[in-house]
């Protein structure tokens, strides 16, 4: 054994720790209720580090040895890869390929053109991704283009699906899960109404993120959770002629056999794979970028100074919480700086179309909501946990 992992021992530290000495740490990625994430340089390049505080998912570990076991186990080219994991005293590691593309809306506000054809084309490769999922009887639950990244900058590179924390393997013995789960506005309503939920949550999932690469804005339009329900179980998904006239009625035909309100008429990822839209003939040529840009840009400025503060709040309260480094003390100087109201103000006078300023301050209500009601549901959620590992404890 090495001197370094001699005083590891002698400090109580598990035997993977000596790991961790081989991956030096750079900027934050992200940051969420359990922990971190941050880009850091392994001996097999640049990677993603997920860091968990243990002190955070107390009595409820399993959920992170669910997520190594399934991560480990999922091989495919449209899913991100498991690199490796380890852990401290205190804190669970678990790295995965970086893929340094860009987000989905991200990448495609760079390009110079991005056409039906080429949604059509990336939807359908996040959709083998999924197939495979309930194929292995996985669901993802948290399917949003913030989880749809490009590997790298390449102009050729392709779609990889991420973030597998709430992703669940279903048991033979239960027909469906139970838990809160997702993202405001991509959630089935199945799960938003806790009535239980498995595979078609994935699809109605894939329903809104066609719509919404197809056009830039989501289809649905309600700033709380209960309203939003009401919206998705009651209303109709409407094509708008401003922004729907030159897309295609095959790609409308697919969005609705999955943005439906009954889970049991959705399409499966197999019966969804075999329409004609996503094999690019029919899709038009149509150029969606200008509207996309126009919608995602607005809304991301401003999304941008509220995103800071709230990472930023996350990583100060996680940071109370470690014991052994100062991890997140660094990965809060990671954060990019926050605009002041001098920088808002100048966003106000650039948008001049009213009802795009106004999706976007909604916008930022349903992100702010919506993080308070995932919060919310993780803490009922925790708090279920805590009580049934002490019941079993004491039994």
């Amino acid at each position: 054994m090495s001197f370094s992992g001699i005083m590891s021992r002698l400090q109580g530290q598990p035997e993977s720790y000596d790991k961790k000495a081989k991956y030096k740490f750079g900027r934050t990625l992200g940051a969420g209720t359990y922990g971190v994430v941050r880009e850091a340089e392994g001996p097999t390049g640049k990677v993603a580090v997920k860091i968990i505080l243990k002190k955070n998912v107390k009595g409820n570990e399993r959920m992170v040895y669910d997520e190594l076991q399934m991560l480990q186990r999922l091989k495919h080219p449209h899913i991100v890869k498991f690199v490796d994991w380890f852990e401290s005293r205190d804190k669970f590691y678990i790295v995965t390929e970086l893929a340094t593309g860009g987000e989905l809306f991200e990448r495609i506000c760079e390009q110079g053109k991005f056409t039906e054809k080429d949604a059509s084309q990336t939807i359908k490769q996040v959709l083998h991704a999924v197939d495979y999922l309930h194929k292995n009887e996985v669901v993802h639950r948290d399917l949003k283009p913030e989880n749809l990244l490009y590997v790298t900058r390449d102009p050729d590179s392709e779609v990889v699906l991420a973030d597998f924390g709430i992703a669940k393997t279903l048991d033979k013995k239960e027909e469906s899960l139970q838990t809160m789960a997702g993202s405001f506005g991509y959630a089935a309503p199945e799960i938003m109404d806790r009535k239980g939920h498995g595979k078609p949550a994935d699809m109605w999932s894939m329903g809104v993120i066609t719509y919404t690469l197809l056009c830039g804005y989501s289809p649905f339009r309600s700033e709380n959770l209960r309203d939003l329900l009401e919206e998705c179980t009651t209303g109709s998904v409407v094509f708008h002629e401003r922004y729907w006239k030159d897309v295609s009625n095959d790609a409308k035909d697919f969005i609705m056999h999955l943005i439906l309100p009954e889970p049991e008429k959705r399409w499966t990822s197999e019966e969804a794979l075999g329409h004609i839209w996503l094999s690019g003939k029919t899709a038009t040529d149509h150029d969606l970028l200008p509207e996309i840009r126009r919608a995602r840009e607005a809304r991301a400025k401003l999304k941008h100074a509220i995103l800071a503060v709230s990472l930023k709040k996350r990583i100060a309260a996680l940071k109370a919480d470690e014991s052994d480094s100062d991890e997140m003390g660094d990965a809060e100087e990671g954060i990019p700086a926050v605009g002041g109201e001098k920088k808002l103000n100048v966003l106000r006078e650039k948008v001049k179309d009213g009802a795009v300023f106004r999706e976007v301050v909604l916008g930022a209500v349903r992100d702010k909501r919506a993080k308070e009601e995932a919060a919310a549901a993780e803490e009922q959620e925790m708090e279920e946990a805590r009580k049934r590992s002490q019941s079993q404890s004491h039994q």
